[in-house]
């Protein structure tokens, strides 16, 4: 499901105005070591497997569903790893505000593949051979795999615009 219902009825009132939105994103290692990573249909671009916290939805319990949905595996998440929002307007002209947690997850089963409409590609790739990533996946991807041992976030009184290009 690439819009949940309740997202293409708020639309319906505000048109491309900017919705404030909650969010996950999976960062998921299989055994040799690779980066899970999913091509997005709406932009082409390559990403962390990402999705929507429905209503009533617990982030973990989202996060699981999204990767299941997007690439077929099955993932436990076992650590909260990054806490922040950003900005994104889709190719259609909709502006968001994603609040986003990051999780480092478990692989625990099933084959990567493109499992719905909202990825053109799934992949693992080596860590040293990622794609061109945009400054939120390559965040979520830094602090997933850094030793701090709690989430990381922006501090009190900065914004996205503070957040360095090459994160």
């Amino acid at each position: 499901m690439a819009v949940p219902d309740y997202i293409a009825r708020m639309r319906k009132h505000v048109g491309h105005d900017l919705l404030w939105l909650p969010s996950v994103s999976a960062v998921v290692h299989n055994a040799a070591g690779e980066l899970l990573l999913g091509q997005r249909s709406d932009d082409g671009r390559w990403s962390v497997i990402s999705g929507f916290v429905e209503p009533g939805e617990q982030p973990a319990t989202a996060l699981v569903r999204e990767v299941a949905e997007e690439t077929g595996l099955e993932v436990e998440p076992v650590r909260l790893s990054s806490a922040v929002s950003h900005p994104h307007t889709y190719p259609n002209g909709d502006h968001c505000e994603y609040l986003n947690l990051g999780f480092v997850c478990r692989l625990l089963g099933g084959t990567a593949r493109v499992n719905d409409d909202e990825s053109l590609a799934v992949r693992w790739f080596p860590m040293d051979r990622l794609p061109e990533l945009d400054a939120h996946a390559r965040l979520v991807i830094a602090h997933a795999l850094s030793d701090e041992p709690s989430a990381w976030y922006l501090p009190a009184g900065t914004t996205w615009d503070d957040v360095p290009a090459s994160s």
